[in-house]
């Protein structure tokens, strides 16, 4: 993967605020990669330790298996509680 990229997705990851999140489907699209939900997944997981990646849920607004629990965590002093281990549905 290209620098450019690598630096797009860092970009839209970085600008999300604390206490809210955002799917890896739509980081993909903020970032001009429309359709490349597991790109960013990647990107994350090599590259985005020094990001805030736990903002960064499933697009049923779960979190990925292997770091569910401390993702949790992260959200849980952010504010953003999981129901069930997952992001409630909006309503309206």
């Amino acid at each position: 993967m290209d620098e450019e990229t690598l630096e797009r997705v860092r970009e839209v990851v970085r600008a999300i605020p604390p206490g809210t999140t955002s799917s890896y489907g739509e980081v993909a699209a903020r970032a001009g990669l429309p359709g490349r939900a597991r790109l960013v997944g990647r990107i994350l997981a090599e590259d985005g330790h020094d990001l805030p990646w736990h903002r960064v849920l499933r697009a049923d607004g779960t979190c990925a298996p292997q770091i569910a629990r401390e993702q949790a965590a992260r959200l849980r002093v952010e504010g953003v509680l999981l129901v069930d281990g997952r992001l409630p549905r909006r309503k309206g």
